[in-house]
């Protein structure tokens, strides 16, 4: 049997029993022949309790000293998961992500991945044993300091590892059965999906989808590594997300894959700005410098009288107050009027490789926004995609609307979510 990595977030570690819980399908999962490499996130919600005593000691938290309180999060799940392994006669090693081999550059607080040297994982595997990595976190390159890839980093964690150490499969463990057409938590009818390719999954989880993050599909893709979705509460077979069908699945992907939704952006307008070559470079080189990543983009006509016109976009909530600095400092180079800033949106999307080679999807998507009487307000479309923005009020019902006006709604049982608010 081949070697498989497993990722469990903080709602399957939440607690003791969690813990106990999570420990004894490794075992299994050792005992079936497999050699073991389990990436853990920080149990429950750690990480965010850390944010907050942070931010209540500096409204300034970041940088260096915010990625070492955050690591702890991990290390002591990682910990623990072996003390309750070793209880059952097993053995095994714990190790923090720079043990690990896992290399990043020097952002902190949203470090990407360099390059992974597993050698200490490989020679606790060679011994017999059980590795446990603390996920999120990593090394930096050039100063050797401790580093966290951003929220849901443990799933980048486990894959990179996948790929470092040739896994048959990253297994990834969360508190739903696996992928569903729509977040369970607002559709109840949203159905389970037994297989979806790296592309549509790579598309929900870039619109807001939580059940994976997008950096995670991305680092998938790249080295053809399969992802099972899975519940860590049930012994259910979950989500296969690969590049072709796993065992008796059909190669035929459905039309919509699913709806995403997300709450977590905010819209910044530029308002005023001279309809001419270069104004709108000017805008997005200073976001850029600014090292943020924005998301949807509109300009409008600009208005014949006056030569000005308005550039909306979207990007984190959490980076807005950096954009809205950057383009206040450039306010004078690029000579617009004013800015707007608006974090009572939602993004909602309609994902499915089907709409390449099917008309009329379009129409049907904002014919069923139109039906639950929601107003849009910015647009955005790729070949496997339909994304738009309204008001954060009304995404429940929107969501609904569209999972139903595609035929995406179970006949069968509820959805579950078994734990947790999130992962």
């Amino acid at each position: 049997m081949g070697l498989v990595v497993q990722k469990y977030g903080g709602s399957s570690v939440a607690d003791a029993e969690g813990i106990k819980r999570v420990a004894k399908r490794v075992v299994e999962a050792k005992k079936n022949g497999h050699q073991v490499v389990v990436v853990v996130s920080a149990m429950g919600d750690t990480t965010d309790e850390l944010i907050d005593l942070a931010g209540e000691v500096s409204p300034i938290a970041s940088g260096r000293e915010f990625d070492m309180l955050l690591t702890a999060g991990e290390r002591i799940s990682m910990s623990l998961l072996a003390m309750a392994i070793k209880t059952l006669g097993h053995e095994a090693q714990s190790f923090t992500g720079s043990q690990a081999g896992v290399i990043t550059d020097s952002v902190h607080n949203k470090a990407r991945i360099i390059d992974v040297t597993p050698g200490r994982i490989q020679a606790a595997l060679d011994e017999g044993n059980i590795a446990i990595v603390a996920g999120f976190q990593g090394v930096s390159q050039d100063k050797k300091d401790i580093t966290t890839l951003g929220r849901g980093g443990s799933d980048t964690t486990a894959v990179a590892l996948a790929a470092a150490l040739n896994a048959e499969v990253c297994e990834i463990y969360t508190d739903v059965d696996g992928v569903f057409t729509a977040d369970p938590r607002v559709v109840k009818k949203a159905r389970k999906i037994d297989w979806i390719s790296f592309e549509d999954m790579l598309e929900l989880a870039s619109s807001g989808s939580k059940v994976l993050l997008h950096r995670c599909v991305e680092y998938a893709r790249r080295y053809n590594i399969p992802i099972h979705v899975r519940s860590s509460f049930s012994g259910l077979q979950g989500t296969w997300v690969s590049n072709q069908p796993q065992g008796d699945q059909p190669m035929e992907q459905a039309l919509i894959s699913g709806v995403a939704h997300d709450t977590s952006e905010a819209k910044i307008t530029v308002v005023g700005v001279p309809d001419k070559p270069g104004e709108a470079a000017k805008i997005f080189r200073a976001i850029a410098d600014a090292e943020l990543n924005i998301d949807m983009v509109v300009q409008n006509v600009s208005a014949a009288s006056t030569g000005l016109t308005d550039i909306s976009f979207t990007l984190p909530k959490t980076d807005g107050r950096r954009a809205i600095e950057a383009l206040e400092r450039a306010k004078t180079g690029i000579g617009f009027d004013s800015l707007r800033y608006d974090d009572q949106i939602a993004k909602i999307s309609l994902v499915g490789a089907g709409m390449k080679t099917n008309p009329g999807v379009t129409a049907a998507f904002f014919e069923a926004l139109s039906g639950a009487g929601v107003n849009i307000e910015l647009i955005s479309t790729s070949e496997i995609r339909i994304s738009v923005v309204t008001r954060k009020d009304d995404v429940n019902e929107a969501v609904r609307a569209v999972h139903t006006a595609f035929g995406l709604d179970s006949e069968s049982d509820e959805a579950v979510v078994y734990g947790g608010t999130g992962r």
